[in-house]
């Protein structure tokens, strides 16, 4: 909710209710609960389908710092089109030398502790992850971009989790 505040009026005569919406109100949204919203999920050539997965996504925004976290829980109908797979951001992504930040990506198998982890540098102006790589789990050192069948064929109950912070065009 934060935004940018007024600017004051010399001799303006200042009301308690423009005081709590430009001090106490901004002040409070910095500690208030997380806002839920639901990422899209695309791929690059053929779009995949949740089916009875479940995709939700929650973020904190304060000024032009927006902290995100996306949980995708694969379902047994669940389909992956085709090309690399990205989720939507909240909120269009700076336009920044350097880019404006990268997301932290984890994979999880379903009934096992094994999972990969990953990262996504996120491009400016961008409103996807972008490209997701994340860390192939039979060769170290060696990396995927996140795609139908990387980091594995994935299945019912296998879960991606994002999450990060990055700065907002606006």
């Amino acid at each position: 909710m934060t935004f940018t505040p007024r600017t004051w009026v010399v001799g303006e005569t200042v009301q308690a209710a423009t005081m709590n919406q430009e001090i106490r109100d901004q002040f409070n949204s910095m500690f208030a609960a997380w806002t839920a919203y639901t990422p899209s999920w695309t791929a690059v050539t053929t779009n995949p389908s949740l089916g009875n997965g479940t995709l939700s996504g929650r973020h904190m925004k304060i000024g032009r710092s927006c902290k995100l976290h996306i949980v995708l829980t694969i379902g047994s109908t669940t389909t992956f089109g085709a090309g690399e797979l990205r989720l939507s951001l909240p909120f269009t992504a700076a336009s920044v030398t350097g880019g404006p930040g990268v997301l932290n990506h984890t994979v999880s198998r379903a009934g096992t502790p094994n999972f990969v982890m990953g990262a996504s540098p996120l491009s400016s102006s961008t409103t996807t992850t972008g490209s997701v790589w994340l860390s192939n789990p039979g060769t170290i050192g060696d990396w995927n971009v996140w795609a139908d069948a990387a980091p594995w064929a994935l299945a019912a109950g296998d879960i991606l989790r994002c999450y990060g912070e990055y700065q907002t065009a606006s």
